[in-house]
């Protein structure tokens, strides 16, 4: 793949939607050193505008941003990115798209084989990849013989239609953290939910024998974002909100003598790794914009995204049927 931008140049950056997500995009790309926010473009000239006169850009037309950038942030809702990202392919400007990546695997996937042909990054806005707890985490469980993950997503009802399942738009996160720390593949879910699927919690088996269990909810009075790693040699655990990470472990085992008893004690020790904290969003633009300038390899891919999005989908349709039994994928 080539990079945008020639030597030392600044790369001309754009968002092509702008809505919460999308603001924070365009905020970002105005404060990241060797790249230039060049223009903002939504359906919605009002909201263009708004964005685009607090980080000193321009409001324009889709079409007209594409002539002008060298890379976007696809973050218009799920429904409307395949288009989008065929108008980025076409004229070779390189794409960031929100999760989750497509809707309909089948066209995800021939988008990801014309962007490899096109050579024209691609990169899936898996952000949870890029927060520092997350990524401590993989180092700590590179060494580990890990047995179970279990995760849970959880918040309070949202004012507004976000289009998709609670599977779709929080579970999916948590799919795609646990399947770049495990090597083995997927190979059957079970899930089940109520709230009218408001609220899901499923169970991945891999092929590797990691068991995954995952709860996601928009029916929760508290916001928990913690995910937990289970090893034969420890019990690792992680808050996303806190970018912090334990390390639980067993102690040799102790005998005391109390009163001319022998008693046997157990104690455990629990290391705190140093978490380098910062903001998760900022750390994605920043790689995706190194990507594009080197040429390399997205750290969330076409196909990593795409991964995500069968996992999720199979559990919605679980939840919705009331299908309780595992199925194979």
């Amino acid at each position: 793949m080539t990079g945008g931008g020639s030597g030392g140049s600044p790369l001309r950056a754009g968002v092509v939607g702008v809505g919460s997500m999308g603001r924070n995009h365009a905020r970002v790309y105005r404060e990241l050193a060797g790249v230039d926010l060049v223009g903002v473009a939504d359906r919605d000239a009002r909201a263009a505008d708004r964005v685009a006169a607090e980080y000193g850009t321009h409001a324009v037309e889709t079409d007209t941003l594409l002539a002008a950038a060298d890379l976007v942030s696809v973050a218009v809702p799920t429904a409307a990115h395949v288009a989008v990202v065929e108008e980025c392919i076409d004229v070779g400007v390189h794409a960031l798209v929100e999760k989750p990546f497509v809707t309909d695997v089948e066209r995800g996937r021939a988008l990801a084989r014309r962007a490899r042909a096109a050579d024209v990054v691609l990169q899936v806005g898996h952000v949870e990849r890029f927060n520092p707890a997350v990524q401590t985490l993989a180092n700590v469980v590179a060494d580990l013989d890990v047995l179970a993950v279990d995760a849970d997503r959880l918040g309070p009802p949202v004012d507004r239609d976000l289009g998709t399942g609670v599977a779709l738009d929080l579970m999916i996160h948590d799919v795609d953290v646990v399947r770049s720390l495990v090597s083995g593949e997927p190979r059957s879910v079970s899930a089940i939910g109520t709230a009218d699927g408001d609220y899901a919690t499923a169970c991945v088996r891999f092929d590797d024998g990691v068991v995954a269990s995952f709860t996601a909810s928009r029916v929760t009075q508290r916001k928990v974002r913690r995910l937990g790693v289970t090893a034969t040699e420890c019990r690792v655990s992680v808050d996303y909100t806190d970018q912090s990470v334990e390390i639980h472990r067993s102690a040799a085992p102790t005998y005391v003598e109390d009163d001319g008893d022998v008693r046997h004690r157990m104690e455990s020790v629990v290391e705190r790794p140093v978490v380098e904290n910062g903001e998760p969003l900022k750390a994605e633009l920043a790689s995706f914009v190194e990507t594009v300038r080197t040429g390399g390899e997205p750290v969330v891919t076409a196909e990593d995204g795409l991964r995500a999005v069968e996992i999720a989908q199979r559990v919605e349709e679980l939840v919705a049927t009331g299908t309780h039994e595992e199925v194979v994928l």
